[in-house]
């Protein structure tokens, strides 16, 4: 590791310095910046547009006496000079040559502060876009981001994405989905990442992507991605965000945070902060029968939950141009979470019809988790001839502290105690820590095609503790049942290549991912001794075709293969207590599942989006399976290679104007899946349909004021093991911008008619059960953003001096079973 990371670093200083003679041939473009009385227009952007495609080239700002300065390699330049209160001015082009000072005449801006708000109202983008290979969501143009977190959005907001009450994430089906933030993988699973994407504010999020078809350069975990773009200004000079709101549904909820940018020549300064408090509850039950030597029992569990959490959310980050065509980044971002929960937990068993007795479990949890990134980058352009290398370095350290206290409480059919109460301590500390690094280069053969290549490195290692054990008299004892220590370290070293080629109407993309895994699991208890080793090679192509026979119909073709790893606690094999007769197991042999996918789409004008697609999944195990006990009534629910999972679907996405002042995106998507169990996991071989629906509209009332409604629908359908009921919610919202439009005020509402929740039943061999999950979903929420410095055209300008790759998933902590 030690020599990986200094050649890593030592190539950082080498790449540093090539073609630093380059400098020597740079060019430079000059000249002043006046206002309507000649004076200076002091901060003025100026921005270097390339003549061919006004792609954005360099941007600086003017001093106080208006003065600017732009080094650049030769070239036809474009110069477009913007200040708040005054009209754009666009001048040249401008043809540089080696080693030419450049001097342009004074520019002379001219105010027009009413058009300047009227392009401010025009520059929204539409919250959907709907592209070849991915959907994105600008969140910044919901309302319904306002106060909400990512993880609201996904729910309530998404069109396509789909969060189930576990917190498993998916784009496509209901196969779970890749979270990466800035292309970088979430080191979290299941509730762990649940609980991470609850605690980042929609406010400090750009965009969403939702990618259907990754590349080969992305790894090839998970079925498709979905993609947090952070906020992240390039504009020259200082500008910054504030926003803060507040919510209640059942309880209060407030959040508060900063977005910050200082772009001052070779230097780019940024970084946000967010806190948020949120007090929410969570209603579960579960109804299981039980037949056994002719008695028919019925146990009954009803829990509720009250959860407070505070969070904390932050990045702070530099890029440092070292040439005009070399950038080294430096990034340290992290959450730190911590919750409290109480929960009433009431078991109710009835033999015959008649209550026979009622155990009631009360407990308090506090859990303190702690998320620290730390992330070295650098690009660079080699040649003329356009070669890049990317290079990325990261290191991730996650702790997590939990302590439970649990009683429990015994009564008979009258009420009355017929056991001493048993009292419960529930521990569970785990440390994750995660290095990764990666080499990307891109060499264009030529205008049209291009070679991508790269090599990946990550080690994890994951040191989960679990203390479980009752009071024995008034202190509490570790149970060699439940108590286990358990180690498990994961790398996977990895290599792509991707081929693009675009000859006329046509573009080719291929591609071909290796990966390597080495894992241990290192047990030491009485649950489990010894080591569970596991090493494999996967390969994974990709192909995609697109063909664009005009300007407005464009077709496209692809195949990929993916696998999906187990999340950290699935493999553990702790055993978690949930209550007397309800457990949930770890299983350390489970194996990763694999997915071949295809999908044919068809884009109208950019307006209609059909999508045929079709997805095969083996060793599937996304679902919880159940083992009961008849005699002895317990269950342990458990994940294991249950079989294979089919799906095929058709996908509609509309985005409509139906008028100036209205915009409108629908989305259809039907699918038919089916589940077929592996012999030793019973006859299960069940086809069922599943419909999703959803809209997001907008209505522009007036300049300033935009009135949006949203709602999804999700049919009856089968999944695993359980038939879910129908699922629906509807949104709204209203926002007022003031303030010159730099502040803006949002008022929504989540679930107006309270119908989110999760149904479902279980009959499958042995099991008998229905399910009921509920969590606080409808929310008022007010909040205000206000925008400070340099705000022009931010949000039209995409920075693109630093290419942030991905880091390798982790997976789930130790001890999540219980904190429901």
């Amino acid at each position: 590791m030690r020599l990986l990371t200094g050649c890593l670093l030592i190539a950082f200083l080498l790449l540093s310095g090539v073609r630093t003679y380059a400098q020597e041939t740079d060019s430079d473009i000059h000249g002043k910046v006046l206002d309507e009385k000649h004076l200076a227009a002091e901060a003025s952007t100026v921005l270097l547009l390339s003549a061919v495609d006004s792609s954005i080239i360099r941007s600086t700002s003017c001093d106080r006496a208006g003065l600017f300065k732009i080094i650049v390699k030769p070239g036809k330049y474009l110069l477009l000079i913007s200040k708040i209160g005054y009209t754009q001015s666009l001048t040249g082009p401008y043809t540089l040559k080696k080693n030419h000072d450049f001097a342009i005449g004074d520019i002379t801006l001219v105010p027009t502060v009413p058009q300047l708000k009227e392009v401010s109202v025009n520059a929204q983008r539409q919250y959907i876009e709907v592209k070849p290979d991915k959907v994105v969501l600008n969140v910044q143009s919901s309302i319904m981001a306002e106060g909400n977190s990512i993880l609201e959005i996904l729910k309530q907001a998404a069109p396509g994405a789909h969060v189930d009450g576990r917190g498993n994430i998916s784009i496509i089906g209901h196969q779970g989905a890749l979270i990466t933030i800035d292309n970088k993988p979430v080191n979290l699973t299941g509730q762990e990442l649940a609980d991470l994407l609850q605690s980042i504010p929609g406010s400090s999020i750009q965009q969403i992507e939702l990618i259907t078809n990754p590349s080969s350069k992305y790894d090839a975990a998970g079925a498709g991605i979905i993609n947090l773009v952070s906020k992240k200004g390039v504009n020259a000079g200082t500008n910054f965000t504030v926003n803060a709101g507040a919510g209640y549904g059942k309880f209060l909820k407030t959040n508060a945070g900063l977005n910050f940018n200082n772009r001052m020549g070779k230097i780019n300064i940024f970084g946000t902060y967010n806190y948020g408090s949120n007090k929410t509850d969570h209603t579960f039950t579960t109804d299981r029968i039980i037949n056994y030597n002719g008695i028919r029992s019925d146990y009954d569990v009803n829990y509720y939950a009250t959860q407070q959490n505070y969070s904390h959310n932050f990045r702070l980050g530099t890029d440092y141009a070292i040439t005009p065509d070399q950038t080294i980044g430096v990034l340290v971002s992290g959450t730190i979470n911590k919750y409290d929960f109480k929960k009433n937990n009431t078991l109710a068993i009835t033999n015959q019809g008649v209550l026979d007795s009622t155990i009631s479990t009360k407990s308090t949890i506090s859990r303190m988790q702690k998320n620290i990134s730390y992330d070295l980058n650098y690009s660079g352009k080699l040649d003329d001839e356009g070669r890049m290398l990317y290079a990325d370095l990261v290191y991730n350290d996650i702790d997590r502290q939990y302590n439970e206290y649990i009683d429990n409480y015994f009564y008979d059919a009258a009420g009355i105690n017929y056991r001493p109460a048993l009292y419960l301590q529930n521990l569970s500390p785990s440390n994750i820590n995660i290095w990764a690094s990666k080499i990307d280069f891109v060499n264009p053969f030529s205008s049209t095609s291009k070679l991508e290549m790269g090599i990946k490195y990550s080690w994890v290692k994951s040191n989960n503790d679990l203390i479980f054990g009752p009071e024995v008299n008034g202190v509490y004892t570790a149970s060699p049942t439940f108590s286990n220590n358990f180690i498990y370290t994961e790398n996977i070293n990895s290599a792509y290549a991707n081929y693009t080629n675009h000859i006329n109407k046509v573009t080719l993309i291929t591609g071909l991912r290796v990966e390597q895994t080495n894992s241990t699991g290192m047990g030491g208890s009485s649950i489990m001794s010894g080591n569970v080793k596991k090493n494999y090679l996967d390969w994974f192509p990709q192909v995609q075709l697109d063909y664009q026979p005009d300007s407005k119909n464009e077709f496209n073709l692809s195949y990929n293969r993916g696998i999906t790893r187990a999340a950290y606690d699935a493999v553990n094999p702790f055993l978690y207590y949930v209550d007397l007769y309800d457990y949930r197991a770890g299983n350390p042999n489970l194996l990763p599942q694999y997915s071949n996918k295809i999908q044919l789409s068809h884009n109208y004008n950019k307006v209609l989006v059909t999508t045929l697609y079709g997805m095969q999944v083996t060793n599937f195990y996304d679902l919880l399976d159940y083992v009961q006990d008849d005699a002895s009534k317990v269950s342990i629910s458990t994940t294991k290679n249950f079989g294979t999972y089919s799906v095929l679907g058709l996908k509609l996405s509309a985005s409509l104007n139906p008028a100036t002042w209205w915009d409108a995106n629908f989305l259809v998507d039907g699918a038919y899946q089916r589940f077929k169990a592996y012999p030793q996991n019973g006859d299960l071989n069940k086809g069922t349909p599943d419909i999703n629906l959803s809209t997001t509209q907008d209505f522009k009332l007036g300049r300033t004021t935009i009135f949006e409604i949203a709602s999804k629908y999700e049919s009856p359908t089968f999944y695993g093991i359980g038939q879910l009921k129908s699922n629906y919610h509807v949104d709204g919202g209203i926002s007022q911008q003031m303030f010159h439009r730099n502040g803006t005020l949002r008022l929504n509402v989540t679930d107006i008619f309270n119908t989110q929740r999760d149904k479902s039943t279980i009959n499958y061999q042995n099991l008998n059960m229905s399910v009921y999950d509920k969590l606080e979903t409808r929310i008022v929420r007010l909040g205000f953003t206000y925008r400070f410095g340099n705000v022009f055209l931010k949000g039209n300008i995409k920075h693109t001096a630093v290419n942030e790759d991905e880091q390798k998933r982790a997976g789930g902590v130790a001890g999540n079973g219980t904190a429901n």
